[in-house]
C-alpha cells in the first residue's frame, strides 16, 4: 500500500480516528494498531505477513533469552551472537542468495568450470531491511544493557508500526517504545507540522522525483549511449535530486502520519547537499541509518581503537556493508567503497592538520549523525561533534563578526569543498543507480569524453537548479513560512492540504512509481 495513493487515504482516514478512540484503552488501542499495521503490510503480499509475525516473536524471544542471562556473560554473548545471526540469516536469505549465487556461477565461469549453482527463486519482501536493522537495534540494546525487554505486545506496536514499517526512518525502541506509555492528547498534537511534512513529501516524491525518473533518469541509464556529455552530467545531477526527493520525500510523509498518530519519529535528512565534506553529508543524509551503522557496526567493529590502520579498515567495512545493505549488486559494493575509501581520507587529512595543530585525536565514532526526535519549536542540545537539528529550530545564535576578508576566504573554501563533496556524492550515486558496473563507466565516459550535446529538456535543468537551490534555504525562514501555515485553523490547513494533492494529481503522471528504498 502506496502513501500517495487512494488506497492508502482511504487507510489512514480510517485508521486515524479510530486510533485516537482506542487510545484511553491501552490493550484495545495495542491491538488494534498491530491488526491495522499488518493489513497495511498485507497489502504487498499477505504471505509475508508471516515472516514479520515470525520476526516479532523470534526477536523478543531473543531479547528475554539475553536478559534472563544478564549475569552471564558467556551465556549472553552466545544468546546475542544467536540473534544477530538470525535475522542476518533470514535478511541473507531473501536479499543476498540470488546475488551469491550469480556471483559463484560467474567466478566458476571464469575459471573454466561449468557448473552455475542454482538461483534460488526468492522475492525480497518490502521493508525486511527495515524492520530487521530495527529488530537488531532491539536485542542488541538489551544485550547492552541499555533497555529493558518490552512486553510483547509493545513490541509488536513497535516493529510494524506502519508510518516505518517498509522505508523508515530507523527508530530505535529506547526512541519508540517510552511514547505507548506516555499520555496522547489529540489536543497537543502537532497537526500543523503533520500536515505540512505530508503536503512537501507528496510534491516531492509524486511531482519532483517521479517528474525526473521519467523525463531523464531511466532513459540516461537505460541506454547511456544514446545521450550526450552534458545531457548525461545533467542526468546524473537529476539522479542525485530524484533519490533526494523520493527518500525525503516518503520520510517526511511517514513522520508526519506518525505524529498525527501521536507519535514522533527521528528527524531523517538535513539539507544533506550542503555538505562541505563526505563526513558532513553521512550527518544529513538518511541520518538514521547513518548512527544505526555507527553505533552497531562501526563501534561494533574496534571503531577508531586499535590504531590508524584498524580505523581505516573499520571505516571502510562499515559502508562497504552499508552499501550492500541497499542492494545485493556489485554496483552497491563500488558505491559503498567509494564513500568508505573517502571518509578514510578525510580522517587522514583531518588527523594530520590536528597533529600540525598540536590537537588530540578525534572521537570514537565516524561522526555519523545521530538523529533527534522531530519536535517543535525548540531544539535538543547537539551532541558532541554531531549538530542534532530538529524540524522547526530556530536558527542557531550568531557569533562575533570576523573580518571581511576572512569572512570572504572561509566562505569560498565552503563552496569548493561542497561543489567537491557533491560531486564525489554525485559520483558515488552513478553506480548506485546504474544496473551494473559498466553501464555505470558507460555513462561516466559520456560524461568525460564530452560527446555531442544532445537536447536538454530546459524544465528538467530548471527543477534540478531550483531543489538545489531549497536546499541551501535557511530554517529560519522555513519556520517563518511554516508558522504563518500554523496560525490558519484547521480547517484551512486541511484544505491548503487538498490543495496540495490536487496540484500534485494533476501535475503527476499516471500511476505512483514505487519509492526507491522499497527495494532495499
Amino acid at each position: 500500500m502506496l502513501f500517495p495513493t487512494i488506497r492508502f487515504a482511504i487507510f489512514y482516514c480510517l485508521v486515524l480516528p479510530a486510533s485516537w478512540l482506542t487510545m484511553p484503552r491501552a490493550l484495545r488501542w495495542r491491538l488494534f494498531m498491530v491488526a491495522a499495521s499488518f493489513v497495511f503490510y498485507a497489502g504487498w503480499d499477505w504471505r509475508y505477513t508471516f515472516l514479520l509475525a515470525g520476526s516479532i516473536v523470534g526477536n523478543q524471544v531473543f531479547a528475554i533469552g539475553i536478559h534472563r542471562r544478564a549475569h552471564d556473560e558467556g551465556a549472553r554473548r552466545s544468546w546475542t551472537i544467536a540473534a544477530v545471526a538470525a535475522n542476518l540469516g533470514v535478511l541473507g536469505w531473501y536479499k543476498y542468495a540470488g546475488f551469491l549465487s550469480e556471483s559463484a556461477g560467474g567466478l566458476f565461469s571464469d575459471l573454466g568450470i561449468g557448473w552455475q549453482p542454482p538461483i534460488p527463486d526468492v522475492v525480497l519482501p518490502v521493508g525486511i531491511s527495515f524492520f530487521t536493522f530495527q529488530a537488531l537495534s532491539y536485542v542488541l540494546d538489551v544485550s547492552r544493557r541499555k533497555i529493558h525487554p518490552a512486553p510483547l505486545l509493545d513490541f509488536a506496536v513497535y516493529l510494524s508500526f506502519f508510518p516505518h514499517l517498509v522505508a523508515g526512518p530507523i527508530v530505535r525502541a529506547a526512541e519508540f517504545l517510552p511514547q505507548l506509555h506516555g499520555r496522547r492528547d489529540p489536543r497537543s498534537v502537532q497537526t500543523s507540522l503533520g500536515l505540512w511534512l505530508i503536503a512537501g513529501g507528496l510534491v516531492k516524491k509524486v511531482v519532483v522525483a517521479t517528474y525526473l525518473a521519467d523525463r531523464i533518469v531511466d532513459p540516461l541509464f537505460a541506454v547511456p549511449a544514446e545521450h550526450g556529455g552534458v545531457e548525461a552530467l545533467v542526468g546524473v545531477y537529476a539522479y542525485a535530486i530524484q533519490i533526494y526527493a523520493d527518500f525525503s520525500g516518503y520520510t517526511d510523509m511517514a513522520i508526519g502520519l506518525a505524529l498525527l498518530l501521536g507519535f514522533r519519529f527521528p528527524q531523517n535528512f538535513d539539507a544533506p547537499y550542503t555538505a562541505v565534506s563526505l563526513q558532513d553529508f553521512w550527518r544529513r543524509w538518511h541520518m538514521t541509518l547513518s548512527r544505526w551503522l555507527r553505533d552497531y557496526l562501526y563501534i561494533g567493529l574496534g571503531g577508531n581503537r586499535g590504531g590508524r590502520r584498524r580505523t581505516y579498515r573499520n571505516l571502510m567495512l562499515t559502508m562497504v556493508l552499508g552499501g550492500l545493505w541497499h542492494g545485493a549488486a556489485w554496483t552497491f559494493v563500488v558505491w559503498g567503497a567509494l564513500h568508505g575509501g573517502g571518509l578514510a581520507v578525510e580522517r587522514w587529512f583531518g588527523e594530520r592538520r590536528a597533529r600540525r595543530r598540536g590537537d588530540p585525536a578525534s572521537g570514537e565514532a565516524p561522526d555519523l549523525a545521530p538523529g533527534a526526535p522531530v519536535t517543535d519549536p525548540a531544539p535538543a542540545a547537539p551532541g558532541p561533534g554531531y549538530g542534532t537539528v530538529l524540524v522547526g529550530a530556530p536558527p542557531r545564535a550568531a557569533t562575533t563578526p570576523a573580518p571581511a576578508a576572512v569572512v570572504h576566504d572561509v566562505r569560498r573554501g565552503r563552496w569548493l569543498r561542497r561543489l567537491a563533496t557533491f560531486h564525489l556524492v554525485c559520483l558515488g550515486w552513478v553506480f548506485f543507480r546504474a544496473e551494473s558496473i559498466d553501464d555505470a563507466l558507460e555513462v561516466l565516459g559520456r560524461i568525460a569524453g564530452g560527446q555531442s550535446i544532445t537536447a536538454l529538456n530546459p524544465v528538467v535543468v530548471l527543477v534540478v537548479v531550483a531543489m538545489l537551490a531549497s536546499q541551501f534555504v535557511s530554517s529560519g525562514t522555513v519556520s517563518r513560512v511554516r508558522d504563518i501555515y500554523s496560525s490558519w485553523s484547521l480547517p484551512a490547513q486541511v484544505a491548503a492540504l487538498a490543495a496540495v494533492v490536487v496540484v500534485v494529481d494533476a501535475l503527476g503522471p499516471e500511476g505512483i512509481v514505487p519509492f526507491i528504498y522499497f527495494q532495499f
